[in-house]
């Protein structure tokens, strides 16, 4: 495996303390049931999104079916004047604390962003948040995938 010093700033993953863990392919599909037929929220899901297709191609693994939609595009919409909608200025607007650059830190303030937005839309599940605001769900399928996009305004 290889690791960027970089990316070990940030995240804090050390080589040894995943020196154990199944290669990716092993971990995709260990998930692959959960993820077919799926919807994702990732903040930022256009980066995730294009890492894990990057991953994907590197082992020439086909693309699960599923839908994605951004935390982040959704915040820009839902709460515009916040100025940023960095995972840690959503923290703090939800009155939450959180420790930045950890996977289980993250993906808890972007599901809470994501609730918290479905209730200030006033729908009553976050697949309503998409046409309230504008947006269309990314999509990864077999034949590749779509980018999740807002209409302009």
């Amino acid at each position: 495996m290889r690791f960027s010093s970089f990316n070990i700033a940030i995240h804090g993953i050390r080589p040894e303390q995943v020196e154990d863990a199944g290669e990716f392919p092993e971990v995709m599909d260990e998930f692959a049931d959960d993820f077919a037929g799926a919807t994702m929220i990732a903040h930022n899901a256009a980066f995730d999104f294009s890492v894990w297709r990057s991953c994907l191609d590197l082992y020439r693994q086909g693309y699960p079916e599923l839908s994605y939609l951004c935390s982040v595009k959704m915040a820009q919409r839902v709460w515009p004047d916040l100025g940023s909608h960095k995972l840690n200025v959503l923290a703090s607007h939800l009155g939450l604390t959180f420790r930045h650059h950890n996977a289980a830190e993250d993906a808890a303030i972007c599901a809470e962003a994501a609730l918290a937005i479905a209730r200030s839309l006033r729908v009553s599940h976050v697949h309503d948040i998409p046409v309230m605001i504008g947006m269309r769900a990314g999509r990864l399928f077999s034949g590749g995938y779509d980018a999740c996009t807002c209409r302009r305004k």
